[in-house]
């Protein structure tokens, strides 16, 4: 892992945006380029103002990532997905490696289908969810 501390030249602070990479091999001003294409379509944006606040969300963050990849790897990938991706999305034919975005929306559908597949064949109990889950589980039966 890499971290690329980040000065705009006109500033006095240390450093203005910390850069975390797996990629070991492109030169630094290489992958400063490639995050600011992404910037405008990356999903959320970090609140943090506070050094506390930063110590606490970081780890998370990177903690929750590698959740994320390890559950996908040992669950998530299957053939099956990888065929459904093709099927549904013409550039899946030629893409060798998921993205994290990829893992993301399998893990979110699959605590969906868990949540409310079951309510499926019976009735749900309001006593035990919520008023959306209620709703949701009118709505698919």
């Amino acid at each position: 892992m890499r971290v690329i501390w980040v000065r705009h030249l006109d500033s006095d602070k240390v450093f203005d945006l910390a850069l975390v990479t797996t990629d070991t091999d492109t030169p630094a001003e290489d992958l400063v380029v490639r995050y600011s294409w992404r910037w405008s379509i990356e999903h959320g944006q970090a609140r943090n103002r506070t050094p506390a606040a930063v110590a606490r969300t970081l780890p998370r963050g990177l903690i929750i990532y590698s959740l994320v990849i390890v559950w996908y790897a040992r669950h998530g990938h299957t053939a099956d997905v990888v065929a459904e991706h093709r099927r549904r999305a013409p550039w899946y034919r030629t893409k060798a490696q998921p993205s994290f975005d990829d893992m993301l929306v399998l893990l979110r559908r699959m605590i969906i289908a868990s949540r409310f597949l079951a309510l499926r064949a019976q009735q749900p109990d309001p006593s035990k969810i919520s008023d959306d889950e209620l709703a949701w589980a009118y709505a698919m039966g």
